[in-house]
């Protein structure tokens, strides 16, 4: 019985430490791997590439754990409603989740308002080159970056709280933007 109360004990810590954790996320000056993947913006499917993106700017590119989530979803409107600013300094914004794109399909249309696509990584394969997979889960980390049109992370932030991931990256578009 002791075994099996310090087994649920461990498994109930670890599993809140690997939701609360914050990890190593890639640093500023990395190359930023580029990726392309099936995304939807208002329903709509298409494959998302970031080199094309970056052709025309910079790119907010951000990770989240689950779509329709509490957390998920405040962060969602926050960029939804953020977007005409980013769009004003050039800026595109994309978000990356492990869910199936069926599901990503509706949670573009409710939840980001058809104003910036998602896009799906249903392997982990773009979200762990982007250092952003939460240990023992089958699930991304809250984890946002700003890409400048070089390639290159300008901004890195992980916060498994959507507080801040919009205003730090509307920041670091906005340094981008006055840097010549």
């Amino acid at each position: 019985m002791r075994r099996i109360l310090a087994t649920t004990a461990f498994c109930a810590v670890a599993f809140s430490g690997a939701l609360s954790q914050a990890h190593a996320a890639l640093e500023t000056g990395a190359h930023a791997p580029d990726f392309s993947a099936p995304a939807s913006l208002g329903g709509h499917e298409f494959t998302y590439r970031l080199a094309d993106a970056l052709k025309s700017g910079p790119v907010v590119l951000y990770f989240y754990p689950a779509a329709f989530t509490k957390g998920c979803t405040i962060e969602a409107h926050e960029f939804a409603d953020a977007i005409p600013e980013f769009k004003s300094l050039g800026a595109t914004v994309i978000g990356v989740s492990m869910d199936p794109i069926d599901k990503l399909d509706r949670f573009s249309v409710s939840e980001c308002r058809s104003t910036f696509p998602v896009a799906a990584d249903p392997s982990g394969r773009i979200t762990r080159s982007y250092a952003a997979k939460m240990p023992l889960l089958r699930m991304a980390s809250r984890t946002s970056y700003v890409i400048a049109q070089d390639g290159h992370v300008a901004m890195s932030y992980a916060s498994m709280s959507p507080d801040e991931h919009v205003s730090r990256a509307l920041a670091a578009v906005k340094a981008l933007k006055r840097t010549p």
